[in-house]
């Protein structure tokens, strides 16, 4: 991927100059607002944290804010280049903190060299601060600045630049070493470069367990020994040691791992084929290794490379560990990040790489084959499971070791929240997976699609959870020849195949019977169950064989629905079935229907849909308050589909005079219950606003779905189909096991609701 100078000045002036914003969290709309914001108002927070210091993470930013504090003199691999021109670099780890872990950043580009007074500087404005993060400091001042620091302030301080690297290739080195079967104890260890980076590496290495006498450091003046003067420092000294060897290619022979934070291309074949068996090769110069990855492998095909590159394989990357150290800390209002909660952020990167990699993440990366072996030893930075990992890891230590001024009672709840805050959780679906998980009666839930990977997955996660018992349709060889390929147990899963199932002929005829006068011949319907997972699967559910189906992954939508529809029939109090999204942002979930369904609805349609959407909402513990949008708000303006929502709404009040529905309004509106109290005082809306948001018509429902998904970032499950006698639901072609799951637990907890209703 080549990058023009002339395409890295646009980006960054684009628009909006630079990378960053700082945005207002509370409204200033009003008289009323700005005395709240400013004074008098604000004089009340101010006294309170006077009194109790602790309430300033409750009042202000402190808790979520952290300064990332350089004086440019060791700017990335660009040296002394000054506070203005790494102010770019500031920018980024800023935007890193907020994409990777919502953590909001001040940059501060300080023009200091002197490290007394670098201190002196950074401790004056820490009260501002929930963490410090240094940066590009050249060593070896950074290791004093740092030190200094956090013996002075009572906030986690953290040099990324040592700590980061160590960090991430520390987790890599956990793997590597496991993957060659060798013993982290007896490994012998080369490092070359011995700046802040090489330095920390090698200190946190030993504290995973790699013995210091298997040491050999070396420098742009070769290796570090005893009695050497040249280019020596205190913090070189601590690594000198009796030897012979001189250069780092007498340090190499025999040694199983090489660790470079030095300059590019120094490290030639023939000092790989010295190293010993299945040498571990981190090359982590930037932005070119020590050596490329295909020298590495033309050298040895027995060798574990990492470099800090994203277009090879094991990439060791920073940004896998300060954010997500600093969430763990910040949430724990922690005093500083020590030692145990470094060594948990690998450890946890470390167990994750060896868990299954998410379809998300490897189409992330090409539809790239991610599995725990030699060319995946450590997460990618795009894998959204970091967070839940590594934050709550650190946050755990920090409780343990008594630097944490809160504590996390639950951190399965713990790691929901941090879902959630990022936008990839949906927070009602815990009310769901609680009342699917402690059902009365375990559901069956069939999977049309048994053989694919993910459904395989989702299912064993469903069965170990106690959501649902799991139904695998499909060959049932086929299946376990998949899991066991994906490493996946399907110990206790069923599987059913429908060439070998008892019930065939039973669901051949029955189908036969209802479809024989709309052009289904008997052999058709044998041929239609042999091919077609979906008619079977529905079937089933028809049966009483299961109570609830999935299926979506690699059909079309129709391919879907329609068997549903044939076999398992609409509900007979609805004219019509409609599909909603649950649709989450940060401002709140809101339920869109109908999204997929029906083209142009009628009034009495529209009606359905609406008792639909609003019987399901049940399902979440949420009180349906539900909008009929238009362009007009209350006869505004005229229209036919004007008229269409205001004769729906006079038939939804004949037919649930309780329920709170109002309309036809705008969308903008209908979200803002202050303007609707301020402007339509007589609205039952004015309260709470809309939860459910009622569409005209398909092009408007699908339309509005797609765009805040796309593009306002809000995290989608669904289509959920309604109005069907059973519990039938669609899965998208991009779904991951995450979003299979929540969609199984719906699936249980709609046909819980539905027996209930029946009986």
């Amino acid at each position: 991927m080549k990058i023009r100078p002339e395409d890295a000045l646009n980006y960054h002036s684009m628009g909006r100059k630079g990378k960053i914003e700082v945005i207002t969290t509370k409204p200033c709309e009003t008289q009323w607002d700005l005395s709240l914001a400013y004074t008098p108002g604000v004089a009340v927070p101010c006294l309170t944290i006077e009194k109790e210091p602790e309430t300033v993470f409750e009042y202000t930013a402190k808790g979520n804010l952290v300064a990332v504090i350089s004086n440019g003199t060791a700017v990335l691999g660009l040296g002394d280049i000054g506070p203005e021109a790494g102010k770019p670099v500031m920018e980024g780890k800023g935007v890193l903190f907020k994409r990777f872990a919502d953590i909001d950043v001040f940059d501060i580009e300080v023009n200091e060299h002197n490290q007394e007074k670098m201190v002196e500087i950074v401790k004056a404005i820490s009260p501002t601060f929930g963490g410090i993060n240094l940066e590009d400091i050249k060593a070896p001042e950074c290791f004093y600045i740092e030190e200094k620091l956090k013996e002075l302030l009572n906030i986690p301080v953290f040099h990324d630049d040592q700590h980061g690297t160590a960090i991430i290739s520390g987790a890599a080195l956990l793997n590597a070493v496991e993957i060659t079967g060798k013993d982290i104890s007896k490994v012998k260890v080369v490092y070359n470069g011995a700046g802040a980076a090489g330095i920390a590496c090698a200190k946190f290495h030993i504290s995973l367990g790699v013995s210091k006498e298997n040491v050999i450091f070396c420098d742009t003046n070769g290796v570090i020994y005893k009695g050497r003067t040249k280019g020596m420092n205190p913090f070189k000294e601590e690594f000198a040691i009796e030897t012979e060897r001189r250069t780092l290619e007498e340090a190499l022979v025999g040694a199983d791992i090489f660790v470079g934070l030095s300059i590019a291309n120094l490290l030639t074949k023939e000092m790989v084929q010295s190293m010993n068996n299945d040498p571990i090769i981190f090359a982590m110069a930037n932005p070119d290794p020590e050596i490329t990855y295909e020298a590495a492998l033309e050298a040895r095909q027995d060798v574990i490379m990492a470099t800090g590159r994203s277009d090879y394989p094991n990439q060791v990357n920073n940004v896998l560990g300060f954010p997500f150290i600093f969430r763990g800390a910040l949430d724990v209002h922690a005093t500083a990040i020590n030692e145990k909660m470094k060594k948990a952020a690998a450890y946890a990167l470390a167990n994750l790489a060896k868990e299954d990699v998410p379809e998300s993440v490897k189409l992330a990366y090409g539809g790239a084959d991610l599995k725990f072996g030699r060319e995946y030893i450590i997460p990618k930075p795009f894998d959204p499971r970091v967070l839940t990992w590594v934050a709550p890891a650190v946050a755990k230590a920090a409780i343990e070791t008594g630097v944490a001024r809160t504590k996390i009672d639950d951190f399965e709840v713990y790691k929901t929240q941090l879902d959630i805050r990022m936008g990839r959780s949906i927070s009602i679906m815990s009310n769901v997976f609680r009342k699917a998980e402690k059902g009365e009666k375990t559901k069956v839930v069939v999977y049309a699609e048994g053989e694919n990977p993910r459904i395989i997955k989702a299912a064993q996660i469903s069965l170990e959870r106690e959501l649902a018992k799991p139904l695998l349709v499909g060959d049932k060889n086929k299946i376990q020849s998949i899991a066991l390929k994906n490493n996946i147990d399907v110990d206790g899963l069923t599987i059913i195949d429908p060439n070998n199932c008892e019930k065939f002929e039973h669901y051949v005829q029955f189908y036969y019977d209802i479809r024989q006068r709309k052009g289904v011949t008997y052999d058709a319907a044998v041929k239609l169950f042999k091919q077609s997972p979906n008619h079977f699967a529905s079937m089933m559910v028809k049966n009483g064989d299961a109570d609830s189906m999935l299926s979506g992954l690699g059909f079309h939508y129709p391919e879907t629905i329609r068997p549903a529809l044939e076999i398992i029939g609409k509900d007979p109090r609805y004219e019509v079935v409609s599909g909603l999204y649950i649709v989450s942002t940060k401002r709140g979930v809101y339920f869109l229907a109908d999204t997929t369904v029906n083209m142009d609805p009628t009034p009495s349609q529209i009606a359905d849909i609406t008792i639909q959407s609003s019987n399901f909402v049940h399902n979440f513990d949420v009180v349906p308050n539900v909008a009929l949008l238009s362009y007009s708000n209350f006869g505004s303006a005229k229209g036919e589909t004007v008229e269409k929502m205001q004769k729906a709404l006079k038939i939804i009040k004949d037919r649930n005079p309780h329920l709170i529905v109002d309309g036809e309004i705008q969308a903008n509106v209908a979200l803002n219950p202050q303007v609707i109290a301020d402007t339509f005082p007589f609205s039952q809306l004015k309260e709470n606003g809309a939860n459910i948001l009622i569409f005209p018509n398909l092009d408007s429902g699908n339309i509005a779905y797609k765009l805040l998904h796309s593009i306002g970032g809000a995290r989608v499950i669904g289509p959920i189909l309604l109005g069907l006698t059973k519990s039938v639901h669609i899965l998208q072609r991009g779904d991951d096991v995450s979003d299979i799951v929540n969609m199984t637990a719906i699936a249980v907890v709609d046909a819980h609701r539905k027996e209930s209703l029946i009986n």
